[in-house]
């Protein structure tokens, strides 16, 4: 995922970084580090794949590819329940 899509992710479920810090488990200044950066945030695969499930577990879908048109977009409340199952 990349820095971007976090930031986005983020602003969709309006949560702050102490919201993704608390559902992730990653500390919130290692949180605001990864979204300046450009691209993929460098950093550890755990920590990148805890940010991503605790957002998906929000609700949020990832599409695309950090290469190839990012984006994220708020799963419906059905298609939400469908993924979860």
């Amino acid at each position: 995922i990349s820095s971007d899509q976090i930031r986005a992710a983020r602003a969709l479920l309006r949560w702050s970084a102490a919201d993704l810090s608390a559902a992730s488990g990653v500390g919130t200044a290692t949180l605001q580090r990864m979204e300046v950066m450009i691209g993929v945030p460098s950093g550890q695969v755990r920590t990148l794949m805890a940010i991503k499930e605790a957002l998906e577990s929000a609700g949020v879908e990832f599409i695309g590819t950090p290469e190839d048109h990012p984006g994220v977009r708020l799963l419906t409340k059905r298609a939400y329940q469908l993924q979860t199952k």
